[in-house]
């Protein structure tokens, strides 16, 4: 597992949030292509890893597979240049409804994002849809069953079994 220490741009994109301004995608950009490079070099290298972040929207999940090259605008050839998922990469999407996280939010504490801030993540979010290789989880589930269910996923995954 790769430690990636955060550059100035990015240690005020956290300041930034930290204090309840959303960010936009230039603000996410660096941060998007860099974790692109460490999915690359893993898979280059035959590598599993895990990489937790919250890829809010399609664009961002894009760039996470393709890098730089999702910047391009959409053409009818999309689908060919971009396939909408990677057969050795899946998103896992932690589904839960507003109230319940927002009261996880509120009880937890020095975390650098504030529950006010949750409405706005619910504005931005694009769920992923089932060409995107997603599993989604229920985050009113236990902790272990959802590490049951993520392992079970990605040894189906490995087998090309249906998952």
């Amino acid at each position: 597992i790769h430690n990636l220490k955060l550059s100035c741009a990015q240690q005020k994109s956290v300041f930034v949030f930290s204090v309840c301004i959303s960010l936009c995608l230039q603000d996410r950009l660096p941060w998007l292509l860099k974790l692109h490079e460490v999915i690359r070099r893993e898979r280059s290298s035959g590598s599993d890893a895990l990489l937790v972040c919250s890829a809010l929207k399609h664009q961002y999940r894009r760039i996470l597979l393709h890098g730089s090259k999702a910047l391009t605008s959409p053409s009818e050839t999309d689908q060919e240049i971009f396939p909408p998922a990677s057969p050795d990469v899946f998103f896992l999407f932690l589904r839960g409804d507003y109230e319940f996280i927002y009261q996880r939010m509120v009880a937890r504490r020095g975390h650098y994002m504030k529950a006010d801030m949750l409405r706005s993540q619910f504005d931005t979010l694009e769920a992923p849809s089932d060409e995107e290789n997603v599993l989604t989880l229920d985050i009113q589930r236990g902790i272990d069953d959802m590490a049951v269910e993520v392992e079970r996923h990605l040894i189906n995954h490995r087998s090309g079994l249906p998952a």
